[in-house]
C-alpha cells in the first residue's frame, strides 16, 4: 500500500539505452519525484512484493515459514525497491560521453539518499561495477580515472543495495549501437529461462544447463 503524497511529480523520461523496457515512469507512478528525492520508506506503507516463485506458495507449511520471517523479507523488499528506483533513474542518464567515475558517483549518491544510509546497517552494498567490452565483470573506476562511455561500447552496470546485510544485486547491459540487439535479446531470454528453471530443491547445474 502506498502512502499518499502531496508532492508534485515532474513526469518521466525515456531510456536512451537499447533493450531497456520501461524507465522512470515505473517510480513516478508511485509518487516519487523525477529525479528521485524522496526516501523509499516514505513512499510505501508496505513494500512491493514483486514476483513470488510458484514453489514458495504450494504448501501451507511453506507459507507459514514465510510469514514467520516477514521482517526479514521486508528488509529485502525495501532494499529491492531502492535498487529498482536507482536502476531506472540511472538508465535514464547513462549516455555516450558520460565519465564512468561520474556515473558511479551519481548512482551511489542516489542509493545513499533513497535508502537513508545508516553506516553498515543500510546503504551501498559494494562499489558500482561498470565493465566495458572485453572486461567481463567487477571493474570500477579508481579516483582520477577519466574513462568515458562511447556509442560503440557495450557495458555491464552492476549495482547493489543492502539493509542489515540483506543484499540486493542486479546488473543490466547498456548499449546504443543496434549491432548489439541480438546479444541483448539472447541475454534477456537466457535470464528468463533461468528464472523459470529455478526453484526449491532444483540443482544449480540444471539451472545453468537451461541458461546455456
Amino acid at each position: 500500500k502506498k502512502k499518499k503524497r502531496n508532492k508534485k511529480k515532474k513526469g518521466s523520461k525515456a531510456c536512451p539505452s537499447r533493450g531497456v523496457r520501461g524507465c522512470t515512469d515505473s517510480y513516478v507512478r508511485h509518487g516519487q519525484t523525477e529525479p528521485p528525492s524522496i526516501p523509499v520508506s516514505a513512499l510505501f506503507e508496505a513494500f512491493p512484493e514483486g514476483e513470488v516463485h510458484a514453489s514458495r506458495v504450494t504448501t501451507e507449511e511453506q507459507r507459514a515459514l514465510d510469514r514467520a520471517q516477514s521482517d526479514v523479507w521486508n528488509k529485502y523488499r525495501h532494499a529491492a525497491e531502492v535498487h529498482r528506483e536507482v536502476r531506472r533513474h540511472a538508465q535514464s542518464f547513462i549516455v555516450p560521453g558520460i565519465a564512468l567515475s561520474d556515473m558511479c558517483e551519481r548512482i551511489e549518491a542516489m542509493t545513499r539518499s533513497l535508502i537513508e544510509e545508516r553506516g553498515p546497517l543500510a546503504g551501498v552494498a559494494f562499489p558500482t561495477g561498470c565493465s566495458r567490452n572485453h572486461i567481463a565483470a567487477h571493474f570500477t573506476p579508481n579516483p582520477g580515472d577519466s574513462t568515458v562511455l562511447r556509442y560503440e561500447d557495450v557495458m555491464s552496470v552492476d549495482i547493489g543495495t543492502q539493509i542489515e546485510g540483506r543484499i540486493i544485486d542486479c546488473a543490466w547491459t547498456v548499449a546504443f549501437d543496434p549491432k548489439f540487439d541480438a546479444l541483448l535479446e539472447a541475454a534477456r531470454e537466457s535470464t528468463e529461462t533461468g528464472l523459470r528453471a529455478a526453484g526449491v530443491d532444483v540443482r544449480l547445474c540444471d539451472v545453468g544447463e537451461a541458461v546455456q
